[in-house]
């Protein structure tokens, strides 16, 4: 039956977990009944040792329950711990592994280091307090990468998510497109699009909408995509000036809102798609905002043509006449 083990705590930098459980892999001619009593004897921690025999029950030891740390025997000949840390890596075990021998550490650091190890151990130059050391400093580094690589995964998904729901609503503004178009020309497929299902209709409307062409000039929409890409850094009222000169040359233009929905769902693609790994949740949110206010400006300018065209200047009478 698997044993639970309760992550060891840091409280603070440079205090040492009150308690840990540890494995240790040996051999018949070096046993860990000395290694039991020299814990015992330092107070600065609790140590459980287990002690297995060999790296064949060491393998199952540690199917078996979870500790803290495992301490290995490097006996060369009887039991090579180099070896048995590169298998147990290999394997996916990710507990904090510290070799022991009688080897000079210059001889087996780096060999330790390159299959996994977290340190090396020489018997006769180690005390007590410093192998409890060793101990708590793996144990604090392998709970760092277990959560970094937690917030790194965390992290991955909600990115995802991200661009996922970016493109949810880039694809729903595509559909928004299609209904404008629809009601100008006068045909609605509501009811077929409606049968169809709202994912398939979204997904039809997007791939029709990025392959149509924007039918628009060149400059202006490469003023629009410089435009938006400083409204992103900038924010609300900082480009007020530029958005109501870009409404104006939209309205002289005849440019549709429509049409400038379209512009402005092709250069957000755009946008969003050279994010790679970045958030996009901030660019999603500035756009709307940005299109919200290009709309505002536009709608005021066809408002003006129109109370122009309704009530054209006269001519006052002369003075005398």
């Amino acid at each position: 039956m698997s044993t639970t083990v309760q992550p060891v705590a840091f409280s603070a930098r440079g205090v040492m977990p009150s308690r840990m459980k540890v494995l240790y892999i040996t051999t018949h001619q070096r046993t860990g009944g000395w290694l039991a009593e020299a814990f015992a004897a330092d107070s600065a921690a609790q140590i459980v040792l287990e002690e297995v025999v060999g790296d064949a029950a060491g393998l199952e030891k540690l199917r078996d329950e979870v500790f803290d740390a495992v301490l290995l025997s490097h006996e060369p000949g009887e039991l090579d711990a180099l070896d048995l840390v590169e298998g147990l890596r290999a394997g996916g075990s990710e507990e904090p592994m510290i070799l022991l021998g009688s080897a000079p550490p210059e001889e087996i650091d780096a060999l330790g280091y390159e299959v996994g190890a977290d340190d090396y151990c020489r018997v006769a130059e180690t005390t007590v307090r410093g192998l409890l050391w060793k101990f708590a400093r793996a144990i604090e580094r392998s709970q760092l990468r277990r959560e970094n690589r937690r917030l790194v995964q965390a992290q991955r998904q909600r990115l995802h998510q991200e661009h996922y729901e970016a493109q949810r609503l880039l694809d729903q503004q595509r559909a928004l497109i299609a209904d404008l178009e629809g009601i100008r020309t006068g045909k609605t497929e509501a009811g077929e699009q409606h049968a169809e299902g709202i994912d398939l209709c979204l997904a039809k409307t997007a791939v029709a909408q990025f392959e149509a062409p924007l039918d628009l000039p060149e400059p202006l929409v490469k003023h629009y995509r410089e435009l938006l890409r400083a409204y992103v850094i900038m924010g609300v009222g900082n480009l007020a000036d530029e958005m109501s000169d870009l409404a104006e040359l939209l309205a002289a233009s005849n440019v549709s809102a429509q049409r400038t929905l379209a512009l402005h769902v092709r250069v957000l693609e755009e946008l969003v798609q050279g994010l790679g790994n970045r958030s996009a949740r901030h660019v999603i949110n500035r756009a709307d905002l940005l299109v919200l206010e290009v709309m505002g400006h536009l709608a005021d300018g066809y408002r003006q043509r129109y109370h122009e065209r309704r009530h054209p200047p006269q001519q006052l009478p002369l003075p005398g006449f």
